[in-house]
Order: structure tokens, then C-alpha cells, then sequence
């Protein structure tokens, strides 16, 4: 494998830092503690070319590969994972459904309105009572003529109220049939499609996580994705790439406080001397270093594995499993190099700490990545 990052790599990692810079940063203890969602800055985040990174030009997209992706979804969660996570959230689940099983009337309906970030996507497998057993939803879709009625609720959906489009996965079948499950399109604005409770999260606060409800909501069959009954393998495809998203997020974060930490242990003095200088920080910033490097190539395994349209399922579970769990790890150890100032909201540690625990739950919480990666080992 080659480990340099490309020309390309290069500037769309400067590209999504300085946009960062400018546009999130002096703002993101604001959208923190108001849980505001700042659409605007996504409609400019549109212009900028991150809100249809795998999206081919044709449909209005960037069509960048997935180490591009990790690059961008990366750069902006060094500064506000919140913003980073709805990025991901909008390009891996709800954009590339449309993009991977959409046929080429819906693509050519859908995307370009997503890519330019005119409408923000949500995507909906989650409910009340299946999180990680999404098999036995409860969400029905009844075939009634040329069209669909939809009845249930999906929780934890990001994007829940501001989104203009929903990607629904429901049941058209029995309960507990994973051929009985089908994709759906939901346009903002179709009767019987509303929005519930927002979330009040412990982390993650800018980016809105809301229930959405479906009462007797009728989409025409033209907005459903692919056959009847793929609904189920479809998601598990997007939850492949999915996981993806969520490592270059937890990469993010904990690059995030690692150069939060460096920073501070070469300000800080104590007992005459930098904080880096005593052995005990110094090995701590060692084990972040390595633990970071160590995530950071997982991931462009499993983004290499994926631009190369090789099966992903093993590497990205283990991508996503390791980085979380470090993002974690080194958000946390960064509050104790900080000390008493790490639990303030005057340095970002803080809130890194706060946003870090999301990841490992997340499209799939650790355990799952676990039951997937040791399932795929067992076909070996």
C-alpha cells in the first residue's frame, strides 16, 4: 500500500481545515450549549463540495474516493465533532443509499439537491425498541396499489426535523424476516410525515438526533429503493461504508485532543519544568500518538478495500471498533493531562470527552463490531 497522501488528499484536507476554521470554530461552544443546528453552515459546507464527497459529478457531486472522505469528515471534526458527525451522517447513510441502490431517475431526482447541500439528508433504521436488532422493527410499509403506506416510528435519526429527505427502512413482511424489509424515499412536506422528541444529548449537541413518525404516510412505488424485501441487506452494505464515516470521526476527535494535549503539556508548568517533561505525560502522549496511528491506518485499509470495491465488512468493523475506542481513550486521558482546566468548558478537551462516547455506540455500539468481525472470521 502507498502511505502517502495524494496531491488530491492534500487539498481537500487543507480545503475542509480552513473551512473549519472560519466557519465552525468561532462558533462551536454556541451551537454546544444552545443545541442549535446550524443549517446554514451546511448549505455552505454544500458549496464547498462536502455534502456529496462520493457523489459522482454527473449527479452535482465532488466524486472523491473514500480517503478523500476520511480526509474531510477528519479535518472538521478536529475542530467540532457535532458538525463532523451530520457531514458523515448526510454523505455514508441517507446520500449514498440513494447513490448505491437508487435507479438512475431517483439519482438523477435526489442527488444533485443533496450534494449542493439544498437538502439535508436523515436515514432511518432505528426505533424505540430495535437499536442493534434492527431485524424486528415494528415500522410497516403496506402495499396499497401503485403506492405505499407507512405507519411507525424511527428514533435517534439524525437530522429527524431539519431534514428534507428521509432514506426509511421499514418491514414488508414478517417480523423477524430480513428478506421481509424494504428501503423507502421520503420527501419533507408528504402527508403523515412528521417529526417527534429531539434528543437533549450528553455530547454531539449541534448535531440534531430527533424521532421521525409515519401515520398513514403514502409514497408512490417510485420512491422505492431497489426490490421488495432488500431493504435489510442494503443497510447492513451502508452501514459497511458507514463505519467508515464513523472511524474518520473518531480519528478526528481524538487528533483533536491529542494536539489539545501536546499543546498544553509544552505550556504548562509545574514544579519548574513542562508538563511533557515528566515521564508519566510524556508516555501517556506516547500511547495517544501510537493508538492514533495505529487508527488512522485501519482506516485507509478498509477506505482502500472499499475504492476497490473488495468486501469491507471484516476491515471496517475493526476500523470503526479501534478508533472508537481510542477517540475514547485518548478524549479521556487529555482531560487528565489538563487537569482541573480539562473539566472546563474553557479548553476543548471538554467537550471532545463529551463527544467521543458517541462513536462507540453509533452504527453499531463496540459489541456489534465484535459479533461482526468475529462472525466473519468464523467464514474464513
Amino acid at each position: 500500500m502507498n502511505f502517502s497522501y495524494s496531491e488530491t488528499q492534500k487539498i481537500v484536507a487543507e480545503t475542509a481545515r480552513d473551512f473549519s476554521e472560519k466557519y465552525i470554530r468561532p462558533n462551536v461552544m454556541k451551537w454546544d450549549e444552545s443545541q442549535e443546528f446550524p443549517v446554514e453552515v451546511f448549505r455552505k459546507a454544500g458549496e464547498m463540495g462536502f455534502m456529496g464527497i462520493l457523489v459522482p459529478e454527473v449527479y452535482g457531486g465532488s466524486g472523491l474516493d473514500y480517503h478523500q472522505y476520511i480526509a474531510i469528515v477528519e479535518e472538521i471534526s478536529k475542530v467540532d465533532p457535532s458538525i463532523g458527525l451530520s457531514i458523515a451522517a448526510h454523505n455514508s447513510l441517507c446520500t449514498n443509499h440513494i447513490l448505491s441502490f437508487g435507479n438512475e431517475e431517483q439519482k438523477r431526482k435526489w442527488l444533485p439537491k443533496l450534494a449542493s447541500g439544498e437538502w439535508i439528508g436523515a436515514w432511518g433504521i432505528t426505533e424505540h425498541n430495535t437499536g442493534s436488532d434492527a431485524g424486528g422493527m415494528s415500522t410497516t410499509a403496506v402495499r396499497d396499489g401503485d403506492f405505499w403506506v407507512l405507519n411507525g416510528a424511527k428514533n435517534f435519526i439524525t437530522h429527524g426535523k431539519s431534514g428534507q429527505i428521509a432514506v426509511v427502512i421499514a418491514r414488508t413482511g414478517e417480523k423477524g424476516d430480513k428478506h421481509g424489509i424494504t428501503a423507502f424515499v421520503v420527501e419533507r412536506g408528504t402527508p403523515g410525515f412528521s417529526s417527534g422528541k429531539k434528543e437533549n444529548k450528553l455530547g454531539m449537541r449541534a448535531s440534531e438526533t430527533a424521532e421521525i413518525i409515519f401515520q398513514d404516510c403514502r409514497i408512490p412505488d417510485s420512491n422505492r429503493l431497489g426490490e421488495v424485501g432488500d431493504g435489510f441487506i442494503q443497510a447492513m452494505k451502508i452501514l459497511d461504508g458507514g463505519r467508515i464515516s464513523i472511524g474518520a470521526l473518531s480519528l478526528g476527535i481524538a487528533k483533536g485532543a491529542y494536539e489539545a494535549s501536546v499543546k498544553y503539556a509544552k505550556e504548562r508548568m509545574q514544579f519548574g519544568q513542562r508538563l511533557i517533561d515528566f515521564q508519566s505525560i510524556a508516555f501517556k502522549i506516547a500511547d495517544m500518538a501510537t493508538e492514533i496511528e495505529a487508527s488512522e491506518l485501519l482506516l485507509h485499509k478498509a477506505a482502500y478495500l472499499k475504492n476497490t470495491n473488495q468486501k469491507v465488512t471484516q476491515q471496517g468493523a475493526m476500523a470503526k471498533m479501534y478508533a472508537s475506542e481510542v477517540c475514547v481513550k485518548v478524549s479521556t486521558e487529555a482531560i487528565q493531562i489538563h487537569g482541573g482546566y480539562g473539566y472546563t468548558k474553557d479548553f476543548p478537551v471538554e467537550k471532545f470527552f463529551r463527544d467521543s462516547k458517541l462513536c462507540t455506540i453509533g452504527e453499531g455500539t463496540t459489541e456489534i463490531q465484535k459479533l461482526v468481525i468475529s462472525r466473519n472470521i468464523d467464514k474464513a
